[in-house]
C-alpha cells in the first residue's frame, strides 16, 4: 500500500512567498543589528525610538499598527528600552491608555543611532542597488497594504 504522502506533489519551497520573504527579512534584521549592536540596540527597538522621535508621544497599540507588529512583539520590545531609561510609560492625559514618550537618553540615543542606521543603509544599498533598493521598499509596503492584518492580540 502506498502512502497517502507519495501522492501529493513535492513542495517546492523555493516558490514558497513566505519563506522567501521571512529569510530576507531575518537576513537584513541580522544585518541592520549588527550596526546598532554598539549601542545596544535592535533594529526593532531603534524603529521604535526613532519612530517616537519623529511623531511624539504614542501608545503601544498606535506604535504596533504604524510598525505592522502585533501588541505583544511590540510591548517586548519597549520593555528594554523602558529598563534601560531610552523610553517613560505614562498615563495618557484622559487617563485612559498609556503612552511611551522619548526620555532625554532616548533622544539622545535615537541620534546616535541614527548615524549607525545610515551607515547600514548605504552599505545595504552599495550591496543590492539603490533602484533595487527603493524598488524593493515599493513592494514590500505593497505586501503590507494588499494583504489584510489577520487579527490582533
Amino acid at each position: 500500500m502506498q502512502n497517502k504522502m507519495d501522492e501529493t506533489p513535492a513542495l517546492e519551497l523555493t516558490h514558497c512567498n513566505c519563506l522567501a520573504i521571512r529569510q530576507a527579512a531575518r537576513r537584513v534584521s541580522q544585518f541592520y543589528d549588527a550596526h546598532l549592536a554598539p549601542l545596544g540596540l535592535k533594529s526593532s527597538q531603534y524603529s521604535i525610538l526613532s519612530k517616537l522621535s519623529r511623531r511624539g508621544p504614542m501608545s503601544i497599540n498606535e506604535i504596533a499598527e504604524a510598525m505592522a507588529m502585533d501588541r505583544t512583539t511590540t510591548s517586548r520590545a519597549v520593555q528594554p528600552l523602558e529598563r534601560d531609561g531610552l523610553v517613560k510609560i505614562e498615563a495618557a492625559e484622559d487617563g485612559r491608555k498609556r503612552v511611551i514618550n522619548l526620555t532625554a537618553a532616548g533622544r539622545e540615543r535615537a541620534k546616535e543611532a541614527l548615524a549607525a542606521w545610515k551607515k547600514a543603509q548605504k552599505e545595504f544599498e552599495l550591496a543590492y542597488g539603490s533602484g533595487a533598493a527603493k524598488k524593493l521598499r515599493t513592494a514590500l509596503r505593497d505586501v503590507v497594504k494588499a494583504i489584510p492584518e489577520m487579527g490582533a492580540d
